[in-house]
């Protein structure tokens, strides 16, 4: 015998001989009871399995609604926090012009003041130089001083006199437009009055040299008339 057939034959020797399963003699195998435990086997490892399933979509349906939650209530929160910086700003802002109203409250009293202050002056020199006018005036007599009592009059009557102390702001912008469309009138009769000043003048003048004109010829007819 060689070498390899007594490898051959020892391996033979070695390799585990399987036996078919004995089945006991007088015993009947149930195959359909064997299939039905294998099938409910199955079902029951498929309903862990479903289970198991189930209980993961649970898991991750709470999961997401409490993330839900959480997002709904930091929206919640934001919207909290921009409505509180909204009025704070509002409340900033209506700081802001209650304090910008008081600045222009102060700066209009402040300007009456000095006007009134300007105006007592001006009125205090407008009565210290009528009086001075008048004494002027009953010094020269005649005519001339009842010319300017006329002129005082009519200033008098032009002259109104500003009570604006009690006015507010709106009662204020009305005078001063009345103010502006008075002065507009003065400064048309003012320059109608130039106008017409200008050509009495100038008729003045045009008089003036016709009757200088007419003497120099009548002083010539004279002459002529001696010789």
């Amino acid at each position: 015998m060689s070498d390899t057939e007594e490898v051959e034959g020892e391996g033979e020797a070695h390799r585990p001989q399987f036996k078919a399963p004995k089945i006991p003699d007088g015993e009947k195998v149930d195959f359909d009871d064997i299939q039905k435990k294998r099938q409910n086997k199955d079902l029951v490892e498929l309903q862990g399995l479903i289970d198991a399933h189930f209980e993961h979509r649970k898991k991750e349906e709470e999961e997401l609604i409490a993330l839900k939650e959480r997002i709904e209530k930091r929206r919640a929160e934001r919207a909290e926090q921009n409505r509180i910086r909204s009025e704070k700003e509002k409340e900033r802002a209506a700081r802001r012009e209650e304090e910008r109203l008081k600045r222009e409250e102060a700066d209009a009293k402040k300007k009456a003041d000095e006007d009134a202050k300007k105006k007592s002056a001006l009125s205090s020199m407008g009565s210290n130089y009528s009086s001075h006018l008048q004494k002027a005036d009953s010094k020269r007599g005649g005519k001339k001083e009842t010319e300017r009592e006329k002129k005082k009059k009519i200033l008098a009557s032009r002259r109104k006199v500003l009570n604006i102390d009690h006015l507010n702001e709106e009662k204020l912008k009305e005078k001063a437009k009345e103010l502006h469309e008075w002065m507009k009138t003065l400064e048309s009769e003012k320059f109608d009055n130039m106008e017409r000043l200008k050509r009495q003048k100038y008729e003045v003048t045009t008089l003036r040299k016709r009757v200088e004109e007419l003497s120099k010829f009548s002083k010539k007819g004279k002459t002529v008339r001696r010789k």
